[in-house]
């Protein structure tokens, strides 16, 4: 019961805070004098502070405002892409305290080798989180691949298959997809929008799909492979065995053709290169088709293009929308809203961060051991 009404607590202080005991208690349905009871424990674990004095009514004498506090308790965020690591400790009012990344080239690679240079980020971070006075509580970890229950079944950009990644990391660690995690990002850190279908460009294509403020997984967890839906049956092979998937002409690698980063095709559409303008009316077509199967099959009512998609949405938007607005036409009155996120690449890293701070505000007794 203590754990349950500890939930009750912080929940309400998330949802509703800055409140006084007194306004817990009216809130929660609990007595005042459990709520100090449990508002004392949560500020002893560094969930919460007090503010400043604040008054619930016209009555009786101010009260000591409770919220989340950011100063103690964090969560990390961890990511392994294709061409990265990365790292992120957000503390409990979902502020971003430190981020870090390292170019890597992870195509092919070793498991173990990439987790060690991960677990060397790892302990770069802690060291210096901790410096900053903040205890992070649990870790979540996005993978370019398909997860279930905590075993990566399939990473075929990084050439992994069947390895249970968090044995190899040396801390207690949840793993999900990166498209999963940063649909998630999005949901938390982003737009506040709770039902949308966010799209992720990287050298792969995925898709993660919210609803009503959590993600959809489909019965093993392998929703969302947006990237392997056909948009041109007798195109080029991809390399999941198939042809003429979206990941052919949308991913990193088709985008970029010689170019040898984001940042050097986006200065090359602002310059006006015709190759680069091309290759992105090519992927915003496709994508467009792509996504007008998604809309028929799951009508969303807002699209998210994030990963790299969000620095190349100027060029990706029109012919996307385009096709969209062509195909669909007969349908519905409308295309779903397509927009861009505003956490870009960070997207996953930060998702995973703030499945932890959910667990937190879940079940701060069993994961503050309170």
């Amino acid at each position: 019961m203590r754990a349950r009404n500890l939930a009750v607590v912080l929940q309400a202080v998330h949802r509703q805070g800055p409140l006084t005991r007194a306004g817990l208690a009216e809130r929660t349905g609990l007595t005042k004098t459990t709520v100090s009871s449990l508002v004392a424990a949560l500020l002893e674990a560094g969930a919460v502070s007090e503010s400043g004095a604040v008054r619930d009514g016209e009555r009786g004498r101010p009260g000591v405002a409770v919220e989340l506090s950011g100063h103690r308790v964090a969560a990390l965020g961890l990511e392994v892409n294709i061409d990265y690591l990365a790292a992120c400790v957000v503390d409990l009012t979902r502020s971003v305290r430190l981020r870090r990344t390292r170019p890597a080239d992870n195509r092919g690679s070793d498991p173990a080798g990439v987790l060690q240079l991960l677990r060397d980020l790892v302990k770069e971070v802690t060291a210096e989180a901790e410096g900053a006075g903040l205890r992070i509580i649990g870790a979540a970890l996005a993978v370019p691949g398909t997860v279930e229950g905590g075993l990566l079944r399939n990473a075929p950009h990084l050439g992994w298959r069947d390895v249970r990644v968090a044995d190899l990391l040396d801390l207690p660690c949840a793993v999900d997809n990166e498209a999963n995690l940063a649909a998630l990002g999005e949901l938390w850190f982003g737009s506040g929008a709770t039902d949308f279908l966010y799209v992720s460009g990287e050298i792969g294509v995925g898709a993660g799909l919210v609803v009503d403020g959590t993600v959809f997984r489909g019965t093993y967890g392998l929703a969302g492979e947006l990237g392997h839906v056909v948009v041109t049956p007798d195109g080029p092979a991809c390399r999941c065995g198939g042809r003429g998937c979206l990941e052919v002409y949308a991913g990193q690698d088709a985008l970029l053709g010689g170019l040898d980063s984001v940042a050097a095709l986006v200065n090359a559409l602002a310059a006006g290169d015709r190759r680069a303008l091309d290759a992105c009316a090519r992927a915003g077509d496709a994508l467009g088709v792509a996504l007008t199967s998604a809309v028929h099959l799951l009508d969303p009512g807002r699209i998210v293009l994030g990963g790299i998609f969000a620095p190349l949405f100027p060029w990706l938007e029109s012919p996307a929308r385009d096709v969209l607005g062509a195909r669909l036409g007969q349908m519905r009155g409308a295309p779903p809203a397509l927009v861009v996120s505003s956490n870009g690449a960070d997207a996953a890293v930060l998702g995973a961060a703030g499945m932890v701070i959910q667990r937190i505000i879940a079940d701060p007794a069993g994961v503050l051991g309170l």
